[in-house]
């Protein structure tokens, strides 16, 4: 136990040293508070932008009436900062490559969501919402505050405000009060 402690406390004191280097898949750059290098958050972003976009047009499909709402939004609202993100790689002011498919994890959240219908639907694609946006306004907040290129950091704080509101809006998901009754 000691030992795993001091081990502990030896990767926290190195860990801003080395978080650059270990991306963000590993999650440690997230518990550390230390900005994403400018790829990794383009990356993250189109990622996390193309999973939104495409799980709530499932949504728009399957859902709830609740879970349609929120989709139409989820849907134009992150193809806006999917077009916004390409512009600024696609101007230079970015240097970044954007991937065109979702990566491995995101798929499989996908595939299940496909294969779901009526209340596993809407638990799996609720949950996915909350964790997704929770995971945005972390990745766009640390962007925002320590992130290396200056037009990236300027949209990643003016697009924090709508992913935490997008973060308040999934948490209700399935919250709903039954017609007639008040909240």
């Amino acid at each position: 136990m000691k030992r795993t402690a001091i081990a502990f406390a030896c990767v926290l004191l190195a860990g801003p040293a080395l978080a650059q280097s270990l991306g963000e898949k590993t999650g440690v750059n997230s518990a550390l508070g230390v900005a994403p290098a400018t790829a990794d958050f383009v990356k993250e972003v189109a990622i996390s932008d193309m999973f939104e976009i495409e799980s709530s047009k499932l949504a728009e499909q399957k859902g709830n009436a609740q879970e349609k709402s929120f989709a139409q939004q989820m849907v134009t609202d992150h193809t806006k900062t999917s077009s916004e993100l390409k512009g600024l790689v696609g101007n230079g002011k970015v240097q970044a490559t954007l991937p065109t498919a979702l990566d491995s994890s995101h798929q499989s959240k996908l595939d299940k969501l496909k294969s779901a219908s009526g209340k596993d639907f809407s638990s799996d694609y609720n949950s996915y919402q909350v964790s997704a946006h929770e995971d945005a306004v972390s990745l766009f907040e640390r962007y925002a505050n320590g992130g290396d290129n200056s037009a990236l950091k300027d949209w990643a704080g003016k697009t924090l405000p709508a992913l935490k509101h997008h973060l308040d809006m999934a948490k209700e998901l399935g919250k709903a009060p039954s017609v007639g009754q008040s909240k």
